[in-house]
């Protein structure tokens, strides 16, 4: 008679334990992200063929004037949060409101918005606080009109530093979103 209280017992830990293991924060039924508007560089004729090799990737010009391409004239593209936060500050309002009128007027275009971190803190940690910074500033463009589906928020935490450096101007260099237009 003992025996049976005891599979129940069991059923029920096996039972919790599968529930428990398989309720984590990933959302499944999100659509996988996918970049239809990037943009290659074909190669040069005379270039190396071999440079393509197999797969038939072209190189992709990672220049500062390629990842600026677009977007608005004279604003511009970083938003600074202070440590271990963020929070949008108000001076930045005239930034992102720039950046919402372009938005708005050219529907087609999309922003990447990518969140980074100086480098304190862990790796899950930055990671995590520079997706809030850059949901937050894609949140301020949301409520200025536009579209969730132009903007796309990215974090790399403390992996693209700004500037390398140790003291609090490296820092606070690297504490930001960025905004490229693609």
């Amino acid at each position: 008679m003992i025996a049976f209280p005891l599979k129940r017992v069991s059923a029920a830990f096996a039972i919790a334990a599968l529930v428990a293991g398989c309720s984590s924060g990933v959302k499944l039924d999100d659509v996988p992200v996918e970049d239809r508007g990037a943009m290659s560089t074909a190669p040069n004729p005379g270039a190396n063929s071999g440079s393509m090799g197999q797969s038939g990737v072209a190189p992709v010009d990672l220049s500062q004037s390629a990842q600026n391409a677009g977007g608005p004239v004279g604003v511009e593209r970083i938003v600074y949060f202070d440590f271990d936060s963020f929070v949008v500050k108000p001076e930045y309002q005239s930034l992102l409101e720039g950046h919402a009128r372009y938005l708005k007027a050219a529907p087609a275009r999309k922003v990447m918005i990518e969140g980074h971190t100086d480098e304190r803190g862990g790796r899950e940690y930055n990671l995590a606080l520079g997706q809030k910074r850059a949901e937050a500033v894609r949140r301020s463009l949301a409520l200025l009109g536009v579209g969730d589906a132009q903007m796309e928020a990215v974090s790399f935490g403390k992996e693209k530093p700004a500037i390398s450096g140790h003291g609090e101007d490296a820092h606070s260099q690297n504490r930001r979103a960025e905004l490229t237009y693609r």
